[in-house]
């Protein structure tokens, strides 16, 4: 056979013969957004009903102190009204403040530091898990070990030493959050990019000469987002909750901003006389959580390479 023959042969070696005897262009694979389309998210109701919750929750922390006209820091002389009360729907707490302004206004403090220091998690961990997956060898081994020696100690321990050491407010509270929930998207990201890693086209890329940023960000980072998306979502339920354990303790938010968790404490001594103090905030700061983890589901079976062909 020629080299021009050989070469047309190559050429048409992926092709399928359509009906007329022709060669027609073989069905490429579909993309990981056409994956997820065709799969579908919010199968279950459980999955649905949370997708319609947080999408709420980000609405009211976005919109509502644009709704509210009532102030939520301002003290006044109607302290401890029930619910109902003429202009006040849920009543007022202790201190004359409206209860319902406090509980929108406090969402945006919350879903800030959760979502903030999801995302300082996932570019920190991410970033160490592809680079240790990648090298190899003795960068691996001094990543990890990194790694694992902050997983060592309990995740809360290392949030409340980080923030104490700082001193309380929403940036310390930032950087606790997530550095101390790195190294759980690292571990992940570091198994997931030694897979990749050993597969036939990055051996290609790696002789081919593609310098190793762009293999990371081209070829290996866009391969593994499905599991990493999921996770870094459920993530972001443990980062809210930490964020409202730390204000309950007095080390993250601080008053007179209205936050969740510093509402749960400030309420807790009128517990029998006036729950709803307690409860709504505490109510609302456990669904997003439970919510979180149900979204954080459904995205990882949407996206689970095993569930497409």
């Amino acid at each position: 056979m020629s080299d021009h023959a050989g070469a047309h042969a190559g050429a048409h070696a992926g092709a399928v013969t359509g009906p007329g005897g022709g060669p027609t262009a073989a069905p490429a694979r579909p993309g990981r957004l056409a994956r997820l389309r065709q799969r579908g998210i919010g199968t279950s109701w459980p999955a649905r009903v949370s997708w319609v919750f947080l999408v709420a929750i980000v609405l009211v922390a976005l919109v509502g102190p644009l709704l509210i006209s009532a102030d939520p820091v301002r003290q006044t002389s109607s302290a401890m009204l029930p619910f109902g009360s003429p202009g006040h729907l849920l009543g007022t707490d202790d201190l004359g403040r409206d209860e319902l302004a406090r509980l929108v206004h406090g969402a945006r403090p919350l879903l800030f530091v959760a979502f903030a220091s999801t995302a300082l998690a996932a570019v920190l961990g991410t970033g160490i898990g592809l680079l240790a997956g990648y090298a190899g060898g003795i960068v691996e081994q001094v990543l990890m070990r990194v790694v694992d020696l902050a997983l060592a100690f309990p995740s809360i321990l290392l949030v409340i030493l980080l923030v104490a050491a700082a001193g309380p407010g929403t940036t310390s509270l930032v950087i606790g959050v997530g550095v101390s929930l790195a190294p759980g998207l690292a571990r992940l990201a570091r198994a997931l990019a030694a897979r990749e890693t050993a597969r036939d086209y990055i051996v290609a890329a790696r002789l081919g000469g593609t310098r190793t940023p762009r293999i990371l960000a081209q070829e290996i980072l866009p391969n593994i987002a499905g599991p990493l998306v999921a996770q870094v979502v459920m993530t972001l339920s443990v980062a809210a909750g930490f964020a409202a354990g730390l204000s309950y303790l007095g080390l993250g938010i601080q008053p007179p901003t209205p936050d969740w968790g510093y509402m749960v404490q400030a309420g807790q001594e009128f517990l029998y006389s006036a729950p709803r103090l307690v409860v709504l905030p505490a109510a609302l700061t456990l669904l997003f959580v439970v919510a979180c983890n149900f979204v954080g589901d459904d995205l990882r079976d949407a996206l689970d390479p095993k569930g497409s062909a």
